[in-house]
């Protein structure tokens, strides 16, 4: 019998199948928020992939191989080997958890009135939860100390708590932000428990008053896709 190895088929750790390269997704993603989203995606639809880590650290998102593959030279980016024709390549996690979606038919409605739940949070996370929350973090975190960053800092934080509010309130009388589980609570998860134990330590009050974001986060959390993909590229 041929073995896997001279095969050229590839283990894919979601689903402990053999699958041949060309039926793979690549998945150049780091540790960041926006790189979980399309971990915890493909974990959730158990579409097979592989992972290339792009150390940003290290600068390897500014290699021209990468760049080749998204320009703004920001993870992640996939290439999808499998489409019927030509490889495809697309950047954007907002971009790629739709593509992903309609590809398994997971996680985005077909019918309208869902499907445009689903989007219109997916892009509240895109323009507004991923934006500010990072800017309040970079503020906080990264920004040269021997500057008075006291405006921006306050400008920022102050604006993440009124977001995470909103999300707060849209989760009061439900338990994901659509009807159903969808790529607007995947998309939007990594972001809010990035930023859950820092405002916690520096504004305990504040995030007394968001219960049911607390709720939707411990509920999310308990899913094996999530706590994989937040594991990735481990």
């Amino acid at each position: 019998m041929t073995s896997p190895a001279t095969a050229k088929h590839v283990i894919v750790d979601s689903r402990h199948r053999f699958v041949h390269p060309d039926q793979m997704i690549d998945l150049y993603t780091w540790t960041t928020p926006n790189g979980y989203k399309i971990s915890i995606m493909l974990e959730e639809t158990g579409l097979p992939y592989r992972v290339i880590p792009v150390d940003l650290e290290a600068g390897d998102q500014q290699k021209p191989e990468f760049t080749a593959l998204n320009p703004n030279q920001k993870i992640p980016a996939i290439v999808d080997n499998d489409t019927g024709g030509e490889p495809l390549s697309i950047f954007e996690s907002g971009a790629i958890l739709i593509h992903l979606a309609e590809r398994s038919g997971q996680l985005l409605p077909a019918q309208a009135a869902p499907r445009a739940e689903v989007l219109q949070w997916l892009m509240y996370q895109m323009s507004h939860v991923g934006p500010i929350i990072g800017q309040a973090g970079h503020f906080a975190n990264d920004a040269p100390k021997d500057k008075d960053h006291s405006y921006a800092l306050g400008r920022f934080i102050g604006e993440s708590l009124r977001i995470v509010g909103v999300l707060n309130d849209r989760l009061a009388d439900r338990e994901y932000l659509a009807r159903d589980y969808s790529i607007a609570d995947i998309a939007t998860y990594p972001w809010v428990t990035a930023a859950w134990e820092p405002f916690s330590a520096m504004m305990p009050d504040e995030v007394a008053k968001l219960p049911h974001l607390q709720r939707w986060l411990d509920r999310i959390a308990e899913r094996p896709a999530v706590a994989k993909g937040m594991s990735i590229p481990g």
